[in-house]
């Protein structure tokens, strides 16, 4: 079946913002929905098999172009994600996500959430002192975690973004290499630094981390302190052992926010060692004043790739 829409954009640019970067919005959307999209002069042909495919893209192609319209950059995953926005009838809540910026880079890069969960994550996050972001990798739990950890300490609401990660080869297995705790464990960091370089930028990040203004470190490292007007990420809190998850939550300081992310389907902890963060679900979620979290694979903002693997895997282990 074939229809066609308008393809005329307010700007010139616009048109060429809803392609996306090498045309990968396009191809995402005729990957996704087996659909043949071909843009004609002030027209969109779309090809599609059935009447409802034929439907559903075109109810993609429009929401793209109203976020085309608030200025969105678009990409494959906003496609991924707008299409499975619509199947489930929640279009206009995409729209609402994006309407909002969470944060500006140093580089004028507007940042957004860009799934419900992202929505609700972030919400959580502004009015709780403690959230638990549990799900799988590419769900965004402990990117925008460290994006409003900046925002923060830019708006003043804290005086110091501490992250940190449970090193569970830091013992004997490294114990050949040279340097202190902190330079053998810094691999397990990189993700961190990785955030922080994406909304910072390398100049900026490592003037904060000279000063102490963040501090990226080894989970062994809060052992002993009270962390007072700071934002404290524990990612990959899956890795913790109980002992230790109840150290770092007992850590929170009065004028802190605390944000754990972790996926319990990828634990690393020796055979016969139990979950830190398994234990906090079991024990915390219900608490009055903490907020769990639980993405999904429809969250994940990854290659679509991503999503079928996550998935795959899902269907395997039950």
């Amino acid at each position: 079946m074939t229809d066609k829409i308008p393809f005329v954009m307010e700007h010139a640019n616009e048109a060429q913002a809803l392609l996306g970067p090498k045309d990968e919005v396009f191809q995402a959307i005729e990957a996704e929905l087996a659909v043949a999209l071909t843009p004609r002069g002030e027209e969109l042909i779309i090809q599609a098999d059935t009447a409802d495919t034929l439907e559903l893209t075109k109810a993609v192609i429009k929401t793209l172009q109203q976020l085309v319209k608030k200025g969105a950059r678009l990409n494959e995953s906003d496609a991924i994600s707008v299409i499975q926005h619509i199947k489930v009838g929640k279009g206009d809540e995409l729209l609402e996500h994006y309407e909002r910026v969470v944060f500006t880079t140093n580089k004028g890069k507007p940042i957004r959430a860009k799934t419900v969960g992202q929505s609700r994550y972030v919400r959580a996050i502004e009015k709780r002192d403690l959230v638990f972001g549990i799900g799988p990798a590419g769900t965004g739990k402990t990117y925008l975690a460290v994006v409003l950890a900046a925002r923060a300490l830019k708006e003043g609401q804290v005086k110091r973004i501490i992250l940190t990660r449970p090193a569970v080869e830091a013992g004997e297995n490294l114990g050949f290499l040279p340097g202190d705790l902190k330079e053998k464990v810094d691999p397990y960091l990189r993700p961190l630094y990785d955030a922080l370089f994406d909304v910072y930028g390398v100049e900026q990040t490592n003037r904060l981390l000279e000063r102490g203004t963040i501090e990226v470190a080894p989970l062994a490292y809060m052992r002993g302190r009270t962390l007072e007007d700071a934002f404290v990420i524990l990612d990959e809190a899956q890795n913790t052992t109980k002992e230790q998850m109840k150290m770092f939550l007992t850590r929170l300081g009065f004028g802190s926010k605390m944000v754990v992310t972790g996926d319990l389907t990828q634990v690393d902890l020796p055979k016969g060692k139990a979950s830190g963060l398994q234990e906090a679900l079991h024990l915390l979620e219900g608490v009055d004043g903490i907020h769990f979290e639980h993405f999904t694979s429809s969250d994940v903002v990854r290659h679509p790739l991503v999503k079928k693997i996550i998935n795959a895997y899902s269907t395997e282990l039950t």
